[in-house]
């Protein structure tokens, strides 16, 4: 068990035994403390369902057991995070994508079966809820970057390349999914050109607070929470994004430094998007501080 040592690694090991549930305390164990990765999958199996898909609150602000496009877009990051992102376990996952998509062959963000269970008052559930962005982009990007080939990618990817061609006004969290998709595409000529595109959106319509001391002075999106901003590091989670050459190299240092300062006095990092219930809060700041701190470790900033 580790001490009350003042590195952020450390702060960040008891804030995680403290609060997470099984399953990050496994993803905290494999990325920092040399834990295997079977643990985790076995962590993660217990958010599996017979069909396919994964559901059991694995995204937080989705409360119930029913499959949804959003548990099984997380399930496959973990995966992916462990080098499992392959093999029949995907196989079966892809089926389910099948099965799930819209007449254009995407994904909803939420399926209609999560009516009568807890969901974020954020997130609406309609009968015949439409394709988006949001959620089928970080998984087609996910899968191309681990070389799955699957039928259901084809015209899942057309649906991205169109969606992302489209984007003129946006928000924070689809610019995310647009560059998840393209970080993994093939097609590396186009990605580059149409993140080019999209660097620029973002500078203009002010959605990547530049300056962190000056962030009263930015705009939050329509439907977020008061301060929910986004910053350089949240489309360029690594040096490689090619998100990372929309900021120059001072703005994503003020970020990092901005980051690195976020971590509060029980080792964890906060939820910034709104609250609404006790135990998403709760379950959300583990996930957050895991990827606050693969941030601040691929881009070489010290944690301990």
């Amino acid at each position: 068990m580790a001490g009350t040592g003042e590195d952020p690694l450390a702060r960040a090991e008891q804030f995680v035994w403290l609060t997470a549930r099984v399953l990050e305390q496994r993803r905290f164990a494999h990325l920092f403390l040399g834990g295997g990765a079977d643990a985790v999958e076995t962590a993660l199996a217990a958010y599996l369902n017979e069909d396919g898909g994964y559901g059991h609150a694995l995204e937080p602000d989705l409360r119930g057991p029913v499959s949804q496009p959003l548990h099984t877009a997380h399930a496959l990051s973990v995966l992916d995070s462990i080098g499992r992102c392959r093999g029949l376990r995907v196989e079966r996952i892809c089926r389910y994508l099948t099965d799930v998509s819209t007449r254009e062959g995407a994904l909803p963000a939420l399926l209609p079966t999560q009516r009568g269970y807890p969901v974020a008052p954020f997130v609406p559930v309609v009968d015949d809820p439409p394709a988006e962005l949001l959620a089928t982009g970080p998984v087609v990007g996910l899968l191309h970057r681990n070389e799955v080939w699957h039928a259901w990618l084809f015209r899942a990817t057309d649906f991205c390349w169109a969606a992302v061609d489209a984007l003129e006004q946006s928000h924070p969290y689809e610019i995310e999914a647009a560059v998840a998709f393209l970080d993994g595409v093939p097609d590396r000529a186009r990605a580059e050109a149409a993140a080019e595109r999209l660097g620029h959106l973002v500078r203009e319509q002010r959605l990547a607070v530049l300056d962190p001391l000056r962030r009263p002075e930015y705009p939050v999106a329509p439907g977020y929470a008061p301060g929910e901003h986004h910053f350089p590091y949240d489309y360029a989670r690594t040096p490689g994004s090619l998100a990372r050459r929309w900021f120059g190299d001072g703005e994503m240092e003020s970020a990092l430094e901005h980051l690195a300062a976020g971590q509060e006095e029980d080792g964890g990092w906060p939820v910034t998007w709104r609250q609404w219930a006790p135990g998403t809060a709760l379950e959300g700041r583990p996930l957050v501080t895991l990827k606050a701190l693969q941030t601040l470790r691929a881009y070489g900033h010290g944690i301990g």
